[in-house]
């Protein structure tokens, strides 16, 4: 079966396991991807960090300190189809006019498949060499929880080894990318006396503390400089509340911040900065902690990839970034914070839409680039 696999046909079968998260429900698909990977002679270990929600870890070759290997990452779970009416069903996998139907097809189940197929082709080469890693992962549509207890769990890094250089398959129309803002979201808290509403005397509104908070992020500016490609971070207030009741003084209100940030930029050193702009009448809780990624064009192994894609695609790539984030932010200090690429056969535009697809040709030609890609790691 793997001599003859296709990553075409994977993609659509990848397609047929209905992983909208949530629930997500991706132990099945895992497991399916399990016994095609062990059959070609990769150890796998399956890592469930909720009940249904499993991710899957494999390796050959040497994966070690001194041979570290070349390491694949993708996602399973795919997002709610919305309330608009698809063109083709959408876990059938319809193959139309050279577009791969389907939710998941770009974002990145197409993605998932070419480093698979294109693993169990160069198995053999790896199983000598410095080797191939993937980590397959549950719950990444809502904020990396299956990479994040990935990166969590020593036995499962200790399995892994160091890798030497990383590709995140995530959909970029086969262009690479050197990496992506990180993700810092906070909760900020204010409190107050209640009181009733016909005598706001005899309280303290949380509100007017809150909306007096939210006035001074308008004009919050960052400290740090402009990253070359990646420009400045971004805050912004994404939701606010307070109050329980018309007549009533409200004794707490809150907001979340949704803060982007860019290689270079402490996470730690913004919250000292918010900490100070907003006073001791606010108080911030973490929501999401996800640093940014970033390899520069000029390192050896970025360069390789930038000389393949430019092969493939007959011109050599933009040297650019992406606002959005990755499983990569969680998983790259755990193996070793290799050079890393974000780079799939999705196309970036069709993530989240109805009527989802991939071009079939770039998933063929994704998997080319990524056997490429793995041929060229086992001879460094």
């Amino acid at each position: 079966m793997n001599a003859n696999l296709n990553p075409v046909e994977l993609t659509q079968e990848l397609i047929r396991f209905n992983t909208v998260n949530p629930p997500g429900n991706e132990d099945q698909i895992c497991e399916y991807l399990q016994k095609i990977l062990e059959s070609a002679g990769y150890e796998c270990r399956k890592v469930e960090f909720a009940p249904r929600r499993t991710s899957l870890v494999a390796k050959i070759g040497s994966c070690s300190a001194s041979k570290p290997s070349i390491c694949f990452t993708g996602h399973v779970d795919v997002v709610p189809l919305g309330a608009r009416p698809w063109r083709f069903e959408p876990f059938a996998g319809v193959i139309d006019d050279g577009k791969l139907y389907g939710r998941g097809s770009s974002d990145m189940k197409s993605g998932v498949a070419a480093f698979v197929v294109a693993a169990i082709q160069m198995a053999q080469e790896a199983k000598q060499g410095a080797g191939v890693s993937m980590i397959i992962t549950a719950g990444e549509e809502t904020g990396c929880e299956g990479a994040f207890h990935l990166a969590a769990s020593k036995e499962i890094v200790d399995f892994l080894g160091p890798a030497g250089c990383f590709v995140v398959a995530e959909p970029t129309a086969n262009e690479p990318l050197l990496g992506h803002k990180g993700a810092y979201w906070l909760r900020a808290k204010t409190e107050g006396v209640t009181a009733h509403g016909s005598m706001p005397e005899r309280g303290e509104n949380a509100f007017y503390k809150l909306a007096k908070a939210a006035l001074t992020l308008e004009k919050f500016s960052f400290d740090t400089p402009p990253h070359q490609l990646m420009g400045q971070g971004t805050l912004n207030v994404g939701t606010a509340k307070s109050g329980l009741n018309i007549n009533s003084v409200p004794d707490a209100a809150e907001m979340t911040l949704d803060i982007r940030t860019v290689a270079g930029q402490s996470h730690s050193h913004i919250y000292g900065c918010l900490c100070k702009a907003l006073g001791p009448t606010v108080a911030l809780e973490t929501i999401i902690d996800i640093e940014g990624v970033f390899t520069p064009a000029s390192d050896p192994w970025m360069e390789q990839v930038f000389e393949h894609c430019t092969k493939m695609n007959g011109v050599r790539p933009v040297e650019k970034t992406v606002s959005y984030f990755t499983d990569a932010s969680a998983l790259k200090s755990a193996i070793g914070n290799p050079p890393t690429v974000i780079l799939g056969p999705g196309q970036p535009e069709m993530a989240h839409q109805t009527d989802e697809f991939c071009y079939v040709h770039k998933i063929e030609d994704a998997t080319r680039l990524f056997a490429n890609l793995i041929s060229d790691w086992q001879k460094t």
